[in-house]
């Protein structure tokens, strides 16, 4: 605890500008902290000081600190980079570190920087780059151990011993053909507990399923969550051993999914410190969507102008509708939005989710149409006009449980992002039919 409060103590320190600390100071505070530490500092820095605080760091930190950074500021950073510094930067990190900093730069600048590494380390990357970003390919390294099914135990060990170091979470060690097809595992308990005289055949596991290199990086995450897996192998079509993905590289997987979820359901995508031009920017489009449902709403009110005229009360009443609509469409739309992302909706579940939705919100809107229905009654008298916006909230938050089932899962058919498109889509979806329900109710019964 004590540990966890000074950390954040340092990184206050150090991002205070009343502190007036000097460049050594803040370069003696640098130096205490780790990679993940010194990329949190980078990213919780406007970007004037995020320019001093990475001219600050180590040499040797460097590439450490780059793989450790969101896309968006790894970028920035990427574009004070010289070629020269940056193959330098990079020649120490892991196979998938490198690939998803280089997948970063331009093409024909990733191609200045392949040449200037060894032929054996552009080769690697290379094969590397061909996978997409978000691939079991993409996100595998080649920093495998592997044995025959003909080994002994005792020979396997002693490889072992004589390696200078394990690469960082090996739990197991994968069993191959002599052509590299991936046969089986071993795992590191099981090898140090099973007789020296056994051979690698007679106690590797044959049963588990590695990881094709096309399956998507959301599967993987998903299959490491089920299995409680720290590594995994990953196999071409042909079941030849390509290298192995593990657990750091999964968590990152799973954080960069949650952040784009999160900033999605605003529509945006952007580092918290982004200058307010960038950041402008990147807001824009969705504020112009948001802003052309924003219109088609007003046309579905101008269509009952008389109504309005005559009757001032369904004016002041009327956002109540499309208000309430519109947060129970947000909070069925995020149950939906964690479903699609943990994989736990499909068409065999997808009528009960639709039919306990459906539930939810004629119960919610009959609770809320009774508390709606009195304190219209209360406030303006009109037996009459509390029941017509009980009966249009009850329509209204039925149509929200569909909307915010329904639309997300059609944006994903439609290869479009939910996380994005589906809040502009369901409040544009609950405003209209709110609208129409309470005013068309009011143009039938009030005229």
């Amino acid at each position: 605890m004590n540990q966890e409060s000074d950390k954040k103590d340092t990184l206050e320190i150090l991002l205070d500008e009343s502190a007036n600390l000097s460049i050594n100071q803040i370069k003696g505070l640098l130096d205490k902290m780790n990679s993940a530490e010194l990329a949190h500092s980078l990213e919780s820095s406007p970007p004037k000081q995020r320019k001093l605080l990475w001219s600050l760091i180590d040499n040797k930190d460097e590439g450490d600190v780059l793989a450790d950074l969101g896309d968006e500021i790894q970028q920035e950073l990427l574009l004070d980079i010289s070629n020269e510094e940056l193959s330098e930067i990079v020649s120490d990190l892991e196979l998938d570190e490198i690939v998803d900093i280089l997948q970063q730069l331009p093409e024909n600048r990733m191609k200045m920087i392949l040449g200037k590494m060894s032929s054996r380390d552009r080769t690697r990357i290379e094969q590397a780059l061909i996978y997409p970003e978000d691939s079991a390919g993409g996100l595998l390294n080649t920093d495998v151990i592997s044995v025959r099914p003909n080994h002994s135990i005792e020979v396997v060990m002693n490889y072992l011993r004589a390696q200078d170091e394990l690469p960082k979470n090996t739990d197991k060690i994968f069993v191959v053909s002599a052509e590299d097809l991936y046969l089986g595992e071993l795992s590191i308990t099981k090898l140090l507990t099973s007789d020296v005289n056994l051979t690698v055949k007679e106690v590797m596991e044959t049963d588990i399923t590695p990881i094709n290199d096309n399956q998507d990086d959301k599967e993987v995450s998903t299959l490491f969550e089920r299995n409680d897996l720290v590594s995994s192998a990953v196999v071409d079509k042909n079941k030849k051993l390509l290298g192995r993905i593990t657990i750091d590289d999964v968590v990152d997987v799973i954080k960069e999914d949650a952040d784009q979820n999160l900033l999605g359901m605003a529509g945006i995508a952007e580092d918290t410190f982004q200058p307010p031009a960038r950041a402008a920017r990147s807001r824009v489009f969705w504020l112009s969507m948001n802003l052309l449902t924003a219109f088609l709403a007003a046309m579905t009110i101008n269509i009952f102008e008389d109504v309005l005229k005559e009757v001032f009360f369904l004016a002041v009443l009327m956002p109540v509708v499309a208000s309430m609509g519109g947060v129970a469409a947000t909070q069925t739309l995020t149950i939906v939005l964690r479903g699609l992302t943990l994989e736990q909706i499909n068409s065999s579940n997808l009528s009960y989710l639709f039919k306990r939705e459906l539930a939810v919100s004629i119960l919610n809107g009959i609770v809320l149409a009774n508390l709606i229905g009195l304190i219209t009654f209360a406030w303006f008298g009109d037996i009459t006009l509390a029941l017509l916006i009980s009966a249009a909230l009850v329509i209204n938050l039925i149509s929200s449980g569909i909307a915010g089932i329904f639309v997300p899962i059609i944006l994903r058919r439609f290869k479009q992002d939910p996380a994005i498109a589906g809040s502009v889509v369901v409040t544009t979806v609950t405003d209209v039919v709110g609208f129409i329900s309470f005013l068309g109710l009011g143009t039938i019964f009030l005229l």
